[in-house]
């Protein structure tokens, strides 16, 4: 029910906007206007639009994280995944005490982006007196013993106020 009211362009832009998908444009044609009730449907639509786009060399890897990252896109829509991480940034100074910190994790670039801008928005307002500049990336040995942590993104903020 969400890709069939949705333009080609629209399903571009929701590719490109909840999961950063190079090949956004020909995934999107290739799902405009099918009936699509099961993701294996999704899955064989997806690598038939990439089988002539993507080089041989490496058409399995590429279609592989394509499917990944269509099936990310979808799942934030459809849980409107966004709007949630908005919403909860926008009322994060009120939870806080002066001086408070908070830290958040992301794990994609749609989230961190977010998070980036509203902690830079509320460095600059007044509302954070520090921000972390750049994010705290997993170590190359944590990486190793957790290959999930490899897209892992801290970064953390401290509310403007006086510290007791």
């Amino acid at each position: 029910a969400l890709l069939s009211p949705l333009s080609e362009a629209a399903l571009v832009d929701l590719l490109v906007d909840h999961a950063d998908e190079p090949h956004a444009a020909a995934i999107a044609r290739a799902l405009h206007g099918q009936p699509i009730a099961t993701t294996t449907q999704l899955a064989h639509l997806v690598r038939r639009a990439l089988r002539t786009t993507v080089p041989e060399a490496t058409r399995q890897q590429e279609i592989r994280k394509a499917l990944q990252r269509t099936l990310q896109a979808l799942r934030i829509a459809v849980n409107d995944e966004f709007r949630a991480l908005e919403q909860f940034l926008a009322f994060l100074p009120v939870c806080l005490r002066p001086a408070g910190r908070v830290a958040i994790l992301t794990f994609h670039s749609g989230e961190d982006r977010r998070v980036k801008n509203a902690f830079q928005a509320g460095n600059r307002d007044g509302v954070y007196e520090r921000i972390a500049r750049d994010p705290v990336r997993p170590s190359a040995e944590e990486r190793r013993a957790n290959p999930r942590s490899s897209s892992a993104k801290l970064r953390w903020a401290v509310k403007a106020g006086a510290s007791d």
